[in-house]
């Protein structure tokens, strides 16, 4: 008896799925069930294939339809978005609201008589807003106009030095009196207009926020007569705002390094037979681009001509180059590497997998995690306590602890300089931008801060066998001779034969597992539905058959049986190759493991997750898969229905549970999960929009690297709030008991707002085990 092992080369597959998820920034995601279908194919062989109904993936759509959208170029913080949001709330008739902070935008979904409302409204805050085109790109007029206030903060902060320098050098005269208070009202004016400006819009609406607490801090102290602090108190401010705004900057736009990643420009064919250099973004669909060794690929494509190999690590996250040939698709920023390929383009430069990666990202980063919304519910609270104990120093101070009106004064607006709840606010949205950015990087696109953080409290990750934990179609694992007599290479050349005239996926598992130097024709090939296909070959009369026909046909045995018990023990097809006069081969055929599923599984258990198998195949088959992957959990013979209904048992049983699955008949559990992860989700549509994060390129092992990510993002939060409040109650004491100035308090501000800020930047370097 001779057996041969073989392996079919793997296929990654696309996942799309029904699982669909509200995304409007500013309310609570909810889920929306999909239907779902699932088809099962009866195998000749006595094997029944798991496949997904093909979902063609809509267009994605390049504008916000129904929305007005408004640049506010003064909105450069979370604070003042949460005021925005706060004022357009009670508004009736607003429909949604999408904010982008890293672009200044607000888009607006209601009537025109609602805008306006709500635009008089935005006004009375201190903002103005500026009406943009529908035509415009997401990031115009984005500027933070960072590199223009940088003079005028120097000059605002050369005029407070010289206030102080009067005030501490030059005689204690009128005439230097005046010249020190006209240089620190320079100061001011050239640092703290805009301040100003939005503090008294603030303080017209009853709203404490940092604005406010700054105008009156600044005002308070000039009036006592310490002008030259009050100009450097606000120069100071200007000057933390501006660092805070290029650290912040660094977190939101840190995907967006991945647009340089596309050429500008293509090589496309033109009518003429022509080669000509276009802008990407004026390539049509199903232009055809040539691609030379060594350069970017410039947009989605096809492989039309060659084969290459091509380095999708800026998409996929995958540290290995991939084989593409014709048929095989390419994704803009990826890296052609070996040979000259020609494609054509499925996917204008704007709708791109890698625009959409990031559009989904900075969608993301608008949306408020739990933390964050704890937070801004916290600071709504601790500004105006602290305000109202600034009140309560300046007034009963002199009566309680016998200080001058003077020092109570003095340290009431210390108190409000402190507590500038700009640190406290900043330290979360910069987490979680940086945690979403890092996952980006590394092939995991997470649809918002809730799933970020939530993913750390799963207990259990269920996991769909076919196309998740497998490769997700049959292949050839053994072919073994039965008859000594008989030439391998002969017997191989009639299995093929016959395997390739039909359109089974086990068939076709066979006759792509074999390869003969020459395939013999087939003579009367037919097929028997539930047994097999027969056929003449070479003047054989063959059957490829399944257990029951060759017990049918009187030519199963005992030794037989147990050499089969062995393979279907496995999970393994058996069809067998027989002609008059018994057996002549053996073909096992199964649903190989992916290479990454056994360590990720093996990770996921020492993470103390559980992770449960859910399958369609027979029991058999999944316990195979099951064993070989260290599950000890699992269901089989489930219908779409049914994965749901195991979703709910393990979510009470168990807690909180994540649905893994790759097609649409795992749209019902992706729905009623708490987190969804899509597989393979590079190129389509459906799957990004669905899923609560899409693992783009396939691999199982980034679902243990989510979890980490989300405890380490959640532990960096709460260092965050620690060190924001633990500096301002430090601080808050000295105020009050020692001699804290406004100097100080300024830079306990400043200080703190940078330590989270840079805390929080650490997230940018990704997962770590």
């Amino acid at each position: 008896m001779q057996a041969m092992d073989t392996r079919a080369p793997s296929a990654s597959r696309s996942a799309t799925h029904g699982h669909a998820h509200s995304h409007d920034h500013d309310h609570e995601h909810g889920h929306a069930q999909a239907p779902a279908t699932s088809a099962a194919h009866g195998d000749c062989c006595g094997h029944a294939c798991e496949t997904a109904e093909p979902v063609l993936p809509p267009a994605a759509p390049t504008a916000l339809t129904g929305y007005t959208r408004y640049r506010i170029a003064s909105m450069d913080c979370a604070v003042e978005q949460a005021e925005i949001r706060a004022a357009l709330e009670p508004i009736a008739g607003i429909e949604a609201l999408r904010f982008d902070l890293p672009h200044r935008q607000l888009a607006l979904k209601a009537p025109e008589a609602v805008q306006a409302q709500a635009l008089a409204a935005i006004r009375r805050l201190g903002y103005e807003p500026q009406l943009l085109s529908q035509n415009a790109e997401p990031g115009a007029a984005a500027s933070s106009g960072l590199g223009a206030g940088i003079s005028r903060l120097i000059a605002s902060l050369l005029a407070a030095l010289g206030a102080e320098a009067l005030a501490f050098f030059a005689p204690d005269t009128l005439p230097w009196q005046i010249a020190s208070m006209a240089l620190a009202l320079t100061a001011i004016g050239l640092a703290g207009l805009e301040t100003y400006k939005k503090g008294l819009a603030a303080l017209r609406v009853g709203r404490l926020n940092i604005n406010a607490l700054m105008a009156v801090a600044v005002t308070g102290a000039f009036v006592i007569g310490q002008w030259p602090e009050a100009a450097m108190v606000m120069a100071l401010y200007a000057l933390a705002e501006l660092i805070e705004a290029r650290a912040v900057d660094r977190a939101r736009h840190a995907i967006q390094s991945l647009l340089a990643l596309a050429p500008e420009d293509a090589e496309v064919l033109q009518a003429d037979g022509q080669w000509r250099r276009l802008p990407s973004g004026d390539v049509p669909l199903g232009a055809t681009v040539r691609l030379k060794p060594g350069e970017r690929v410039p947009l989605d494509g096809r492989v039309l001509r060659g084969q290459s190999a091509v380095d999708q690590a800026p998409v996929t996250g995958e540290s290995l180059p991939v084989d593409k040939r014709a048929g095989d698709a390419l994704f803009a920023g990826t890296i052609n590497q070996t040979a000259a390929l020609e494609f054509e383009v499925t996917a204008l430069a704007a709708d791109s997998t890698l625009a959409r990666i990031i559009h989904a990202v900075e969608e993301a980063q608008s949306s408020r995690a739990p933390t964050q919304r704890f937070v801004d519910r916290f600071a709504a609270i601790y500004t105006p306590a602290v305000f109202v104990l600034a009140l309560a120093v300046a007034v009963l101070m002199p009566w309680l602890a016998g200080w001058t009106w003077m020092q109570s004064v003095y340290k009431a607006l210390v108190l409000l300089v402190i507590a500038c709840p700009c640190a406290l606010v900043i330290s979360t949205p910069v987490t979680v931008v940086s945690g979403l950015a890092a996952a980006a990087r590394r092939g995991i696109l997470i649809k918002g801060g809730v799933y970020l953080e939530e993913a750390r409290k799963l207990k259990v990750v269920a996991l769909d066998k076919t196309g998740t934990l497998t490769e997700g179609r049959p292949v050839l694992t053994h072919f073994e001779l039965l008859r000594p007599a008989a030439e391998l290479a002969c017997v191989q050349a009639w299995a093929q034969a016959l395997a390739a005239r039909s359109d089974h996926p086990v068939s076709k598992a066979i006759a792509q597992g074999l390869t003969v130097a020459a395939m013999p024709e087939v003579q009367g090939f037919r097929a028997e539905a539930g047994r097999g296909v027969a056929g003449q070959v070479e003047g054989q009369a063959l059957v490829l058959a399944n257990h029951r026909w060759i017990e049918e046909r009187g030519q199963c045995s005992r030794e037989l049986e147990a050499q089969m018990a062995v393979h279907e023990q496995a999970g393994r097809s058996v069809s067998l190759l027989a002609d008059a006069g018994g057996v002549l081969a053996l073909c096992a055929v199964a649903d190989t493991v992916k290479p990454s599923s056994r360590q990720a599984v093996a990770d996921l258990i020492d993470l103390g997750l559980t992770p449960v198998m859910l399958s369609g195949d027979n029991p058999r088959t999944a316990q195979a898969i099951a064993a070989q992957l260290g599950i000890t959990e699992l269901r089989a013979n489930l219908l779409p229905e049914d994965k749901l209904a195991a979703i709910s048992e393990l979510q009470t049983r168990l807690g909180p549970t994540a649905m893994v699955g790759d097609g649409i008949n795992d749209a019902p559990a992706l729905a009623r999960a708490d987190i969804g992860f899509a597989m393979g989700g590079a190129g389509t549509h459906t799957a990004m929009e669905a899923a609560d994060v899409v693992v783009m390129n396939d691999d199982l092992s980034r679902l243990p690297e989510t979890i980490r990510l989300s405890r380490r993002a959640r532990a960096v939060l709460w260092q965050n709030i620690a060190l924001a409040l633990g500096i301002k109650a430090a601080f808050l004491l000295a105020a009050l008991f020692g001699s804290a100035t406004m100097w100080m308090a300024v830079f306990a501000d400043m200080g703190a707002s940078l330590l989270v800020v840079f805390n929080g930047l650490r997230m940018l370097r990704g997962p770590r085990r």
